[in-house]
């Protein structure tokens, strides 16, 4: 059945990757808008432009350690000659009272503390003698172990031209300006900047919460012992790795076993914590694939699930719908380790990122040479094999064989090598598209 139109698609029909792409993502609605706290923005979307409502910095102040002068006064100064200035006080980052500098005077200062009035310029400590009557400085000396130096004199060995060494009011952003555009995704520097212009809270696109369930009988969890016929279940691990790379909050379920009232009654329990649903395993012809069993016939308020072939290799079973009242996307990939992966990649990775609003849902692709020949590929199928990617060289390198179950190739490759429908080989140095992992 399929969800848009609610018509049965012919059981012997072949989807090509695009068209199954294309599907899934037209049933795909970007998440509401939510206002969140900025650490948990991170990696989300802006839904609204943000102006500054104050000037950044909001103050003059000092970009160095040192001492705020008069450019007059210090003029004259030169290493055998310097000017002695008198030191009024001390201004530390966070001063609200200020001393005024006179004539003759200077007021120590500190990194990020306001420029005091009556001064136009800093001279870094290096310049001067710290107020230790000595040569030049190399560092203040603590205000509790020398209490002095925040008054007496201070030798300044170099002139300073106005407006030296002090970051001016607005230089950063003006109030009023442009901080950031709806649609920017907030990474750690644009997360620095909202909290810069006293942003508590950004009002964004959520990140994608995502459950993800193997199916098997044969499935055991990593790090208990397996019995007879049994295999590690590594792909709800590969899996929710894979959606929180891809931006989202993974929840793994874990293995369910194949029994149609125990996945059903799991997939309901799940619902009310999932922007998307991934399965894997269960999805081809066999008379213990459960997912399809379960899922094929649902109805009416359960939602509609179809199963399809794809000329792709791997992963030529995969189902989609949406399922509960509210309508929730559920991918059902074959279980296949790699078939798995490479289905994630395609379907579900770009699925994520929609639901998201992220700008870029594609992993991106480019061209290369492959760099060894691809002996046989099926005709009328996509194919997907792993490679290892050499961006310096412009090379792609055939990683494991096509089988797949191969997992261990798949964990050494950082990149698919795509080979059209319509190609059956590739030469040694034949052109072909990867498709960059990393």
């Amino acid at each position: 059945m399929n969800p848009a139109t609610g018509q049965t698609s012919h059981p012997d029909r072949v989807w090509s990757v695009a068209e199954h792409l294309d599907d899934v993502l037209s049933k795909i609605e970007p998440l509401d808008p939510i206002e969140l706290q900025l650490p948990d923005a991170q990696g989300c979307v802006l839904v609204e432009d943000i102006t500054v409502p104050v000037a950044l910095p909001p103050f003059d102040n000092s970009s160095m350690d040192g001492y705020a002068v008069r450019v007059a006064d210090v003029a004259g100064a030169a290493e055998g000659a310097p000017v002695t200035l008198t030191v009024i006080g001390d201004v530390a980052a966070g001063s609200g009272e200020l001393p005024e500098v006179g004539p003759g005077q200077a007021a120590r200062i500190m990194t990020g503390a306001p420029v005091p009035p009556g001064a136009d310029a800093v001279v870094p400590v290096e310049w001067t003698d710290g107020g230790t009557g000595e040569g030049p400085a190399a560092t203040m000396r603590a205000h509790s172990a020398a209490p002095q130096d925040a008054g007496g004199e201070v030798l300044v060995h170099r002139p300073v031209a106005a407006g030296a060494h002090i970051r001016a009011r607005g230089s950063d952003v003006g109030a009023g300006e442009p901080a950031l555009a709806a649609g920017t995704v907030l990474g750690p520097s644009q997360i620095g900047l909202l909290a810069a212009i006293g942003r508590g809270t950004v009002r964004v696109r959520p990140r994608a919460r995502v459950v993800v369930m193997s199916t098997g009988s044969e499935l055991v969890q990593p790090g208990e012992a397996l019995g007879p016929g049994q295999i590690y279940d590594s792909n709800s691990f590969q899996l929710t790795a894979a959606a929180r790379a891809a931006g989202a909050i993974a929840y793994r379920v874990g293995a369910v076993a194949d029994d149609a009232e125990t996945l059903r009654s799991t997939l309901e329990d799940q619902l009310i914590r999932a922007d998307i649903l991934v399965t894997s395993g269960g999805v081809s012809v066999g008379a213990y694939d459960v997912v399809k069993e379960t899922l094929a016939g649902l109805s009416g308020e359960e939602g509609q699930v179809e199963f399809r072939k794809l000329a792709m290799q791997p992963g030529k079973p995969q189902g989609f719908g949406l399922i509960g009242p509210d309508r929730i996307p559920l991918l059902a990939l074959p279980g296949n380790p790699v078939s798995s992966y490479v289905s994630f990649e395609l379907f579900v990775r770009p699925a994520i990122r929609a639901l998201m609003g992220l700008p870029e849902i594609h992993r991106p692709t480019t061209p290369a040479r492959c760099t060894d020949a691809i002996a046989s590929s099926p005709k009328g199928k996509r194919q997907f094999l792993r490679g290892s990617y050499d961006p310096d060289a412009g090379t792609v390198t055939p990683v494991g064989g096509a089988g797949s179950h191969l997992i261990k190739a798949m964990a050494h490759a950082n990149a698919l090598i795509v080979v059209p429908e319509d190609v059956t080989e590739v030469a040694e140095g034949g052109a072909v598209d990867v498709v960059l992992l990393g």
